[in-house]
């Protein structure tokens, strides 16, 4: 078949959960079907040397200039336009019209939307060529957990209310004219059909972790005498700023009472001044971005995920699975995964049982022990990107 692919963003380098998703799934895609790549460059990004790693597997590679528009004020532009905010603040007039001039061309079988925030650009050909969108998380269901964890103004609240009225119609209307909507997760599936559409075209395909990147280090034992955690993830990301607010708020007092010499490695890019802040506690250390997780997961006893906000999967679970460090997560942390708790995962819902699962993790080597292999089993046979993207590319051919 002849797909036109559409990202909000070129997915390179993978330094993001949501990247290495779209990336993978595009390339697999690409070894099945002969596919067309368009994606939006903001102007700091080095265009040439991303697009070659593109047109190693794509039969064309397009780059369009974009820059995000300012947010639109309440009144009168924001509350009159039919649009949910965060749908509008990706549109651009430009992109329309090449977009509208490659699918006018009637060259394509399907087009593949990357996420819900495009839809305004291919919803008017719906009835020239079909199309299928791929959800890192479904938009509503995750502005709504935002608001069950998180502390918002009087005015931020109403600001939220109408965006979820406008979403809810958006979904809605994707429901109903999408060929299939992708989710990670089985949450996210019955969310859809539960809150959205009864009858929405939903498929679950999973995040995956990449095998030959992600695996354990049979030469040196990196793991150090001294207990250590971490959690790995962007660190201005609300859902992983949230949990490690409950972590610190609620776990990390009982839980370094209980283990004094736990060191706690916190991974990830871009971390906000109250993510700088932890650094400043006993045994806690704050890296900031770094050019390679994996001897971080190799170094730690443990991956802690303690998040409240779910919708879609934890790229975070699967790369530890892969690397073999054992988690210890919130079970919406693990939503979507089918692990089972005491065999290739430790679950746990509140503080207390957090700090248990933690510290019997720790203290227990053969425990330890099962979640590495049981966790490296599943990895390999459930969670390998290539296998998941042929899946889906031959979903594909079914569909058409």
């Amino acid at each position: 078949m002849k797909i036109l692919v559409i990202y909000p963003y070129v997915p390179w380098p993978l330094d993001r959960g949501t990247f290495q998703r779209t990336f993978h799934l595009l390339k697999r895609i690409a070894t099945r079907h002969d596919v067309d790549f368009v994606a939006f460059s903001e102007p700091d990004q080095s265009e040439d040397a991303k697009k070659s790693v593109f047109e190693e597997f794509c039969s064309s590679v397009e780059f369009l200039p974009f820059q995000h528009p300012e947010w639109q004020k309440l009144f009168p532009n924001r509350l009159l336009n039919p649009l949910p905010s965060n749908v509008q603040h990706w549109q651009q007039d430009e992109i329309a019209e090449f977009i509208d001039e490659k699918v006018e061309s009637g060259s394509y079988d399907m087009v593949h939307l990357c996420d819900l925030v495009l839809m305004p650009y291919i919803y008017k050909h719906r009835d020239k060529v079909p199309f299928v969108v791929d959800r890192s998380r479904v938009d509503l269901q995750f502005q709504l957990m935002e608001h069950q964890n998180i502390e918002f103004s009087t005015r931020q609240k109403l600001l939220r209310y109408e965006s979820y009225a406008k979403l809810w119609f958006y979904e809605r209307k994707l429901a109903k004219a999408t060929l299939q909507e992708i989710v990670c997760g089985p949450d996210d599936k019955t969310f859809i059909h539960n809150r959205v559409d009864r009858n929405a075209p939903v498929l679950v395909v999973a995040n995956g972790v990449d095998l030959e990147y992600f695996h354990p280090d049979t030469v040196d034992d990196q793991r150090g005498e001294d207990p250590s955690i971490m959690f790995c993830g962007a660190m201005d990301y609300s859902p992983n700023v949230d949990a490690l607010k409950w972590f610190f708020e609620d776990v990390y007092a009982q839980l370094i009472k209980r283990v004094p010499s736990l060191n706690i490695l916190i991974v990830g890019r871009s971390p906000i001044p109250e993510i700088q802040a932890y650094g400043s506690l006993k045994g806690v250390t704050v890296t900031g971005g770094v050019p390679d997780v994996r001897p971080y997961y190799r170094r730690a006893w443990l991956q802690i995920v303690p998040l409240r906000i779910g919708g879609g999967t934890r790229l975070k679970i699967v790369e530890s699975l892969a690397i073999g460090t054992p988690v210890v997560s919130t079970s919406i942390g693990a939503q979507g995964l089918d692990l089972e708790h005491g065999r290739q995962i430790l679950l746990a819902d509140d503080a207390t049982a957090f700090v248990d699962e933690t510290v019997k993790a720790l203290e227990d080597g053969a425990l330890r022990n099962t979640l590495e292999l049981e966790g490296l089993k599943v990895a390999n046979e459930r969670f390998g990107w290539p296998a998941i993207g042929d899946r889906l590319a031959t979903h594909y051919e079914t569909l058409i």
